[in-house]
């Protein structure tokens, strides 16, 4: 085991300082802010992480992992020290480097003995070298000290997974002596399959940022689509299934609706598109002011449709937004499409109420002006307008008959396409969505599951299997729910209302209150109980009301969980209960149904990927 250290304690920093020292490292992580050291220190995660703070606490108590604000104890400590600190955007759409140099100056004097230093911070292509030469040139080992970089992958929500068990793992190096420490660093990952990409510094360095341009790139181009689906009369979801069956362009991160957000992908397609200009690559910035533009376009269409279903003006008028974190399991506000919506709506004289699982708390620090609503019920109480801006599970299992009863007018805007619009309509309401037209087909008017930042599009024929599972895929997810808001023993609950009546369920776990999400190929059930009823203010889906979700093709399943985490890591194990078992069984069974499937698709049993194939059976496997 290696003796690492981290530099910067944010939210990539303290998930790989978090997640090293479960690897079994001895890890040391530093940070200038005493406070957050502090808390850290005592097992407190100043964000939302599923999953991230049990394996905090575990961690600290075991002694694995310790904090400090001394930059000479980090230098005497560490055989590899990771640079994990912000670049923010900065003036102009470049990354602001000011953290890495800072962080790199305050470390170099004190490395006195040879050792790798790893950065893992998104920068722009060549700065890695120029961190390398301030290094060598304040450090008292000079040449002794190394350089690599190794971008980050972190998806919100899923990081612990994405840093325990990555899809692959990015070097660039400068010579080969760091390639034997960062695969000690790695080695239980790489034992598991994970290829390890040993490449130069500066290629390295684009992997990240061409990563999240391209992704940026192919959501703003369904969302583009969506506007020819409006212009047209043609419907964005078919479509996108459709044009995800092709293996060439595949199903994941094409998904209609709001478009993009959070602290990544927005920065880096902007940090790029800058760096582009400076290299003078006008076809890189020309495609990338396109990506972006079409991106904040999809908020300025919700405001303009809010407008105009709320009578040509939003002056006066109540609107409930159901949703303010960029995206589901995460609180993270930043650039945040529904944000950004409420401040036009506000501008224009809206009286905007709120509703997020988690996130309300960030919310209420960035946008004080904006009434938070403690459950879902309360936040729609009297209003001319709900908009669905952040595709959280908990709204899509709302029963739209309960809902109807409390608000002004029954009138929604599905801004990520993912309500189940003829159930919502059935039930009085007049429903919107995105790039679909305002009358569905049948066989389209099952809700759509999507998750653009991890690429999940899921499918649901919800009036053709209603209640009947048609092939099963189990996808057990970790979370920290008491973060989350589960309690404990809501009086006002109907568990049998709210019962596993299909294939798969949520369910509130013991210790510390971890849940699991049980998802199924074409219908998904929940067990909704707790804290999740006591959010909704009692709207809660009727039983064979909500079914749900299923992924449009073997690319989608694999994407909402992660490999292996549950067997190295009993804090994610112990909580698995019967509805899991039961989940693994009826995965078992999906063998026969899907050998009718002619291709690949994903199995996930407990957090394992398998591969089911037509006439070869399941075959354990280690690609997401």
């Amino acid at each position: 085991m290696a003796r690492v250290t981290v530099i910067g304690t944010g939210y990539l920093g303290l998930t790989h300082a978090v997640c090293m020292a479960d690897l079994g490292h001895e890890v040391l992580a530093i940070d200038v802010d005493e406070e957050k050291m502090a808390k850290a220190a005592k097992g407190e995660v100043p964000f939302f992480e599923p999953g991230l703070e049990p394996l905090l606490r575990k961690n600290t108590e075991s002694g694995r992992l310790r904090f400090t604000t001394s930059f000479a104890e980090v230098g005497s400590f560490g055989e590899v020290h990771f640079l994990c600190v912000g670049t923010p955007e900065g003036d102009g759409g470049q990354a602001d480097l000011s953290f890495v140099h800072a962080a790199a100056g305050a470390l170099a004097p004190h490395l006195e003995s040879p050792c790798l230093i790893v950065g893992k911070s998104t920068v722009p292509v060549g700065t890695a070298r120029q961190v390398l030469a301030r290094l060598r040139a304040a450090a008292p080992a000079g040449d002794q000290v190394e350089l690599a970089w190794n971008p980050e992958f972190l998806r919100e929500g899923f990081a612990v997974q994405d840093s325990l068990a990555p899809d692959r793992i990015v070097l660039g190096v400068t010579s080969p002596r760091a390639e034997p420490l960062i695969r000690q660093v790695y080695a239980a990952p790489l034992e598991a399959g994970t290829p390890l990409l040993v490449m130069d510094l500066e290629t390295a360095e684009l992997v990240k940022v061409a990563a999240n341009a391209f992704l940026a790139t192919k959501i703003s181009f369904i969302n583009a689509m969506a506007e020819i689906c409006e212009a047209s009369g043609a419907d964005v979801i078919p479509l996108a299934e459709a044009l995800g069956y092709d293996p060439r362009i595949g199903r994941r991160f094409l998904s209609p609706g709001l478009g993009y957000g959070g602290g990544c992908l927005p920065k880096d397609v902007r940090g790029f598109r800058a760096t582009a200009a400076e290299l003078g690559v006008d076809s890189v910035v020309s495609l990338l002011a396109a990506v972006d533009a079409i991106n904040i376009g999809r908020r300025d269409r919700v405001v303009e449709l809010a407008r105009d279903v709320a009578g040509g003006t939003l002056a006066g008028r109540r609107v409930a937004v159901l949703g303010v974190a960029f995206k589901p399991n995460s609180d993270d506000v930043r650039d945040s499409p529904s944000i950004a919506i409420c401040d036009h709506l506000v501008a224009e004289g809206a009286i905007v109420s709120v509703h997020d699982p988690v996130a309300m708390p960030q919310a209420a620090k960035k946008r004080p002006v904006l009434t938070c609503a403690p459950s879902v019920s309360e936040a729609a109480q009297g209003a001319d307008l709900v908009l669905h801006l952040t595709e959280w599970s908990d709204y899509q299992a709302i029963d739209p008959v309960a809902l109807a009863q409390v608000v002004a007018r029954p009138v929604i805007i599905d801004a990520r396409c993912t309500l189940d619009a003829e159930l919502w309509r059935r039930a009085g309401w007049s429903v919107h969505i995105l790039g679909r037209p305002a009358v569905l087909s049948r066989r389209f008017c099952g809700f759509d599951h999507v998750d653009e930042e991890h690429g999940a599009g899921h499918r649901a024929d919800a009036a053709g299997h209603r209640g009947e599972p048609a092939g099963h895929l189990g996808d057990v997810r970790g979370g920290v729910a008491d973060q989350a808001g589960f309690g404990a023993g809501d009086p006002h609950v109907d568990h049998g209302r709210a019962r596993l009546d299909h294939a798969g369920g949520q369910q509130a776990g013991p210790a510390r209150g971890h849940h699991y999400d049980v998802r199924v190929l074409r219908v998904r059930g929940q067990i909704l109980r707790s804290g999740v009823a006591q959010r909704h203010g009692g709207v809660l889906a009727a039983p064979g009301q909500h079914q749900a979700q299923g992924p449009a093709d073997g690319d989608a399943a694999a994407d909402d969980g992660d490999v292996g985490a549950r067997d190295a890591h009993p804090v994610v194990a112990e909580q698995f209960d019967d509805a899991a078992r039961r989940a693994r069984q009826r995965a078992r069974l999906a063998e026969d149904q899907l050998a009718e499937v002619g291709r690949v698709q994903p199995v996930r049993v407990l957090g394992r990927v398998h591969q089911v194939q037509h006439g070869v059976g399941v075959k354990p496997g280690g690609q997401r």
